[in-house]
């Protein structure tokens, strides 16, 4: 019986240590959020930046404009692009990336323009992204996800773009999104799911929309709003643009709006969406590349129907204060504890509320 007892209380302890105990971890809520993060790259260098804002609206990059982690040390091409950054339902921070040096050739760090034949795989014709896990926004582990070597049907993918992360709640699992196209086809946008330790996946990738006729579209980005979810995607049909599809369900049945989204006159892509802490309103943000210097655009709404148009960085209400030429954004709620953290972190001058 003692023996038993000692079993029982090791047994209890254990689970209690790692989480397992009948609570459910309680994440931070809307009204603990002092603080909007801000990730991005750019072009000239392929790394990874950072930006914090108080109000949602002002945006300073926390190493003065220059990276927090450079592409060459995580990315097998040496560089990277598209980041996205999602709170997990474990408390962590998730972060996955483009694995893509466009520049490769000219910076040495290949012979080819292209990893592969450009006529074959077409523009960019990466294969990999790249992961990254943290606890408190400073501390990353990361790890490089080939998905052409993940299921044998993958192994001629023309590209791996832009993945983005949505928790499943019914699943209790991170689903993954990506832009994706086999040889030089079109693109499509296929969903997974990932493994407990964020490196593997777990099916094979799946199309979540089709486009009407067969048309391109790339950069999906999933916002749930109540019980709908909201698909924001960069067609191709008649220009790089973004539209909009709504659906029930996390990865299937979405119903395409055929109506552009953002207020650019030039072709835009990276659409993605955020919060504004306290308030019912959204703000849609979407990389203008088809302009020189790059830059942001943003449209706003509180009903995910009509889109207030707001301009671009620094030529109306959104701002930066040390930073420009930022490509493709993705921006979460952080607490003031957590802010604080990465601002003391990287010596930025900053206070919250």
């Amino acid at each position: 019986m003692k023996h038993q007892r000692l079993l029982i209380l090791f047994f209890s302890v254990l689970l209690t240590v790692n989480g397992f105990a009948d609570k459910k971890l309680k994440l931070p809520s809307e009204k603990n959020m002092a603080a909007y993060l801000m990730v991005y790259f750019k072009d000239d260098t392929h790394g990874l930046y950072f930006a914090l804002s108080k109000d949602g609206y002002s945006f300073t990059d926390v190493n003065n404009g220059k990276p927090i982690i450079a592409g060459d040390t995580i990315a097998e091409q040496k560089g990277i692009r598209d980041p996205y950054i999602m709170r997990g339902a474990d408390g962590m921070f998730y972060m996955a990336l483009t694995d893509l040096h466009i520049y490769a050739q000219k910076m040495g760090y290949r012979q080819t323009e292209w990893e592969r034949d450009g006529k074959e795989f077409g523009w960019g014709n990466n294969r990999g992204l790249v992961l990254l896990k943290s606890p408190d926004l400073i501390h990353w582990s990361h790890s490089v996800l080939r998905v052409d070597k993940a299921f044998p049907e993958l192994a001629n993918i023309g590209c791996a773009w832009a993945p983005e992360m949505i928790y499943d709640e019914n699943k209790g699992k991170i689903m993954l999104y990506f832009s994706m196209r086999f040889g030089n086809a079109k693109c499509k946008v296929y969903y997974t799911y990932m493994n407990k330790d964020f490196t593997q996946l777990e099916i094979s990738p799946k199309c979540i929309l089709e486009y009407p006729e067969g048309k391109e579209y790339i950069d999906a980005d999933i916002t749930k709003v109540g019980n709908k979810y909201h698909l924001f995607i960069c067609s191709h049909n008649g220009g790089a643009h973004v539209e909009q599809a709504i659906s029930d369900s996390i990865n299937s049945g979405y119903k395409l709006i055929e109506k552009r989204c953002d207020g650019e006159k030039s072709g835009c892509e990276a659409p993605t969406v955020y919060k504004r802490i306290g308030q019912n309103k959204w703000v849609l943000i979407y990389d203008i590349y088809s302009i020189h210097p790059h830059n942001f655009g943003f449209s706003e709404t509180t009903d995910f129907e009509n889109f207030n148009y707001l301009g671009h960085f620094n030529e109306g209400v959104m701002k930066t204060t040390n930073f420009s030429i930022p490509k493709h954004p993705a921006v979460i709620l952080i607490t003031k504890k957590e802010a604080e953290k990465l601002a003391a972190k990287w010596k930025l001058e900053m206070k919250f509320k």
